[in-house]
């Protein structure tokens, strides 16, 4: 390793190790001190790892997490970077924090990276594989619309050529002729063709090789699912790796098929199967077998605000990230599956994190509240009073409605609450925010 890069990796080593003695840590920053000395630290630190990012929309941090879940019982060194840490100085942190490989010992690193970061991390690290999620509507400040994002994710994978990549053959653009590296499709083939219409409000519903509105047999949600064009014949690829059954969709776990294998995940939600079957196919891909991918399926945690449950003195609190209407959405089907009343908590914040521009709420479909047992609902953060206007024009009696002007009042108004059931709605930073708190009163350990 060149000096500059052994001095950057000392700093950048040492700067993380002062930060976890003295405070709660700091993800980013030794990351950030190490690019600052040498800007290409990060292809110094990489160079003795098979690679394999993680990008998309929605679903990264899941589907990195299941990947590891499966990896770790079989290789002997995996690494991966925390959730929240995605961006190009926090995938350094990653490569800082691991231990030393000795000799000819080789790593494998999966690595959840934010499409802004693509550009500046896959130069590099030249990942041997991507794994994309999916596309949508997203930080309309940060990213624009739909083609931005894919264009970000088109040119790195052009920086690197020769890496495969594992993609969701459900959504068009990934299946895009500008893409030249070479695919692998996974996706959902679990009903029978039947001509379907897709919401008046989706998005990405042109066909990507000739602009003209895309036909589907299958919808799962959003615009993914089994379409065709009837102007150009582009049509759904064939998919390698499939859901053909979905046995159970609960509140706590889905049960589903892959290929004809049956599966368990601790996660619920048709998304999180998506996701699922997203880390079945790189796990295939990297030779491992169905009974090792179903141990890691059942190993699999509730990751950083996807799904976390807590037991906040007597009430079951369950709490889920929404940053974009089709998250949102999902997220909404979700709760469905509890029949029992509940209290809804909505904390929505502007920061740059969360992305400036809340219009999405418009977008997502809070008339589903209407069709569920909700008692009461209360909304927070830096918006709240343009949440709440959305919330009563989706039709929620406005004196169910409370307003939180701070994080002591949240906790107060779920204490007084009379549901026993709260469920949390919560964009990036009012997440972080409030997991702080929880672990400040105990309630969270980690």
């Amino acid at each position: 390793m060149p000096l500059r890069s052994q001095i950057a990796r000392i700093i950048g080593k040492t700067s993380r190790y002062l930060l976890t003695k003295f405070t709660q840590g700091g993800s980013s920053f030794p990351g950030k001190i190490a690019l600052t000395i040498e800007p290409d630290i990060l292809k110094e630190l990489a160079k003795n790892y098979q690679v394999v990012v993680v990008t998309g929309t929605n679903g990264k941090t899941l589907t990195t997490s299941l990947i590891v879940e499966i990896l770790k019982e079989v290789k002997p060194l995996v690494i991966t970077n925390p959730s929240g840490s995605n961006m190009h100085q926090g995938i350094v942190t990653t490569f800082l924090e691991a231990p030393r490989l000795k000799g000819d010992q080789k790593g494998i690193a999966i690595l959840e990276v934010d499409e802004g970061s693509l550009s500046h991390v896959v130069k590099a690290i030249q990942p041997e594989y991507f794994v994309f999620t999916n596309i949508f509507r997203d930080q309309l400040d940060r990213f624009g619309e739909l083609h931005t994002i894919f264009d970000l994710l088109k040119d790195a994978a052009k920086t690197v050529p020769t890496a495969k990549i594992i993609a969701n053959g459900d959504l068009p653009m990934f299946n895009s002729s500008e893409i030249k590296n070479e695919k692998i499709f996974f996706g959902f083939d679990h009903q029978k063709d039947e001509l379907v219409v897709p919401h008046h409000n989706t998005d990405g519903l042109l066909c990507p090789e000739c602009d003209h509105i895309l036909t589907y047999n299958m919808i799962t949600y959003a615009n993914l699912g089994k379409y065709y064009c009837n102007n150009c014949g582009f049509k759904r690829p064939e998919l390698t790796y499939t859901v053909d059954q979905i046995n159970e969709l609960a509140l706590t776990h889905s049960q589903f098929t892959i290929n004809g294998q049956s599966f368990t995940l601790p996660v619920a939600g048709k998304y999180n199967i998506y996701n699922a079957l997203a880390a079945y196919s790189l796990t295939r891909e990297l030779g491992l077998s169905d009974v090792e991918i179903r141990q890691g399926f059942e190993k699999a945690k509730k990751v950083f605000g996807r799904q976390e449950s807590i037991q906040l003195k007597n009430k079951k609190v369950l709490l889920n990230l929404v940053k974009n209407p089709v998250g949102l959405d999902q997220v909404l089907e979700l709760i469905t599956f509890d029949h029992q009343p509940f209290t809804l908590v909505n904390i929505l914040n502007n920061q740059y994190a969360d992305g400036t521009d809340v219009s999405w709420i418009w977008d997502g479909n809070y008339e589903r509240l209407n069709a569920m047992p909700v008692k009461e609902v209360i909304t927070a953060g830096d918006k709240m009073d343009d949440l709440t206007k959305r919330i009563i024009v989706a039709g929620i009696d406005e004196s169910k409605i409370k307003k939180a002007h701070s994080m002591e009042e949240i906790f107060q108004l779920i204490e007084q609450s009379n549901s026993k059931n709260i469920h949390i709605l919560a964009t990036y930073t009012a997440m972080l925010k409030l997991r702080e708190e929880l672990k400040k009163q105990g309630y969270l350990n980690h």
